[in-house]
């Protein structure tokens, strides 16, 4: 190292580089996940500074050298500083001498730091992305497997109508869809360069900020300079997205987890474990962790937004403690939507507790009330007789056992419609037809409209949501191509 540099910072020198707030400023641990981003930043700056002749191109030969022995070292082996960016140019001047210092030419920390955190965000973001088209991938695929396998619906906890697994599985891959657009918009959005902005106003050397985005896979750059530097609603987007998809997969855990309970699902024991003093038990704890996922994300939402709210414009310090909010989410996220996965993928189905289960509360209430509405009855008289049905039901403790008899049923049935109506139940709808309707699989069957759980109706459904996958993959499979591509062109550069 320099003496230069041996006890001072390369950016302070002897001024505001040590006392006891050093520690509190240094940011070194968290941009471990920073470290390649920055390297790449750098390489593609002096790519651009040698290219428009500010700096010469043997000096950036040399500084390629020296970033190159630092990326091979590691973050580890960086010279202290205030932060990784400080460190590497550090360690760049070590190496190389005084002009080691021309590689921060045209360009600020701010606009520096900005460019690091959108280069890995959009790669942590499209980790996320794979884990989630591999989630809806499984969705679809366990659903498949299981159009006609009916099971109860709840509202409220409490039975409501039957469904088929392929209908409830199918509704979680849509939610998942749609955080996958989100998650695509926010790439998109992060996906722009704000280097070559500086401070915050610009620089007097000819920099071709094209050119920098290029080099790092960027589609295009933040124009405004101020807005390069100050904004982190990128941030903002990205991680409200995370957090949607966790309450999508919160929303699933907690499922499963019921289910888990009521014996309509045997999981996996790769995704459970047992009691350190109830050997007996098998808890769904995989699940419970995906589950609190959500409440990490929202936390960390909240202080993000909370942190970049009401900051005067250009950059401030508090940003350097906006990004921590961002990086576990992500990390959290990713690693929980590839358990729910697996879960999901290796769980049993136990279709007779599911069957039995359909029908429990008098679930097939509403279908009943349908198709007498479709005999001509209003929908509400209708109602009232079923009601009157249900109540009697009730009474004879025939809902409290699970599925009410169906000759109870269709007896209650008729006295409730001649005291409703004054006429026989027959001269609205066949017995036997009613009695067919009370079968959960022929209730699901008759419910065909469009998104609704009869089998053909959910194999169409898949079909296009598997489409909707197809589509989504090649969204990602050509974000990633474009950054490899980059990457490679970036790589190619050498004027040693």
């Amino acid at each position: 190292m320099t003496e230069d540099t041996a006890d001072s910072s390369v950016v302070r020198r002897d001024r505001y580089s040590g006392g006891p707030a050093r520690d509190f400023l240094s940011s070194m641990a968290a941009d471990a996940h920073i470290f390649a981003a920055d390297l790449a930043v750098d390489r593609a700056h002096v790519t651009m500074l040698a290219e428009q002749g500010i700096i010469p191109e043997e000096t950036a030969g040399e500084i390629f050298d020296a970033l190159d022995e630092i990326e091979a070292a590691g973050h580890e082996a960086l010279p202290d500083g205030e932060d990784v960016h400080e460190a590497i140019e550090t360690a760049v001047i070590d190496r190389v001498g005084p002009e080691g210092g021309k590689m921060h030419t045209g360009r600020s920390r701010n606009d520096e730091v900005a460019s690091c955190l959108r280069f890995q965000l959009r790669a942590d973001l499209l980790e996320t992305l794979d884990a989630v088209i591999a989630f809806r991938e499984t969705l679809l695929s366990v659903a498949g497997d299981n159009l006609d396998t009916v099971m109860p619906g709840y509202t409220h906890l409490q039975p409501a109508q039957p469904t088929t697994v392929a209908h409830y599985l199918a509704s979680y891959e849509s939610a998942a869809a749609r955080d996958t657009e989100r998650l695509l918009d926010a790439y998109d959005r992060t996906n722009r360069s704000p280097l070559g902005a500086a401070a915050l106003a610009g620089t007097p050397f000819d920099v071709d900020r094209e050119r920098t985005a290029e080099l790092l896979g960027f589609d295009s750059i933040v124009e405004n300079s101020l807005d390069a530097v100050a904004g982190r609603d990128f941030l903002l987007e990205a991680l409200s997205a995370i957090a949607g998809l966790t309450v999508t997969l919160s929303g699933l855990a907690e499922d499963l987890i019921f289910y888990a309970n009521r014996g309509y699902i045997t999981l996996d024991d790769d995704y459970a474990s047992t009691s350190s003093i109830m050997p007996q038990k098998k808890n769904p704890d995989s699940l419970e962790l995906v589950r609190a996922t959500a409440g990490d994300a929202a936390g960390a939402l909240q202080g993000l937004m909370t942190t970049i709210a009401g900051l005067p414009r250009a950059y401030n310090r508090d940003l350097q403690r906006a990004t921590p909010h961002v990086w576990e989410p992500v990390a959290a996220v990713t690693e929980a939507t590839e358990v729910a996965a697996g879960a999901v993928g290796t769980l049993d189905w136990n279709e007779a507790v599911l069957e039995q289960a359909a029908g429990e509360g008098f679930s097939t209430a509403t279908g009943i009330a349908d198709r007498l509405a479709m005999s001509g009855l209003p929908f509400r008289t209708a109602h009232e007789i079923v009601a009157t049905t249900a109540q009697t039901l009730e009474s004879a403790g025939e809902i409290d056992d699970g599925a009410p008899d169906d000759a109870a049923t269709i007896e209650a049935l008729a006295a409730a419609t001649e005291a409703t109506t004054g006429s026989p139940l027959e001269e609205f709808v066949d017995r036997e037809e009613l009695t067919a309707l009370l079968d959960p699989a022929e209730s699901v069957a008759a419910r065909d409209s469009r998104g609704g759980p009869a089998p053909s109706q959910v194999e169409q459904a898949l079909a296009d949501a598997r489409s909707g996958v197809e589509a989504d993959r090649r969204a990602v499979t050509k974000r990633q191509a474009a950054i490899d591509a980059a990457e490679q062109a970036r790589m190619e550069v050498d004027f040693r």
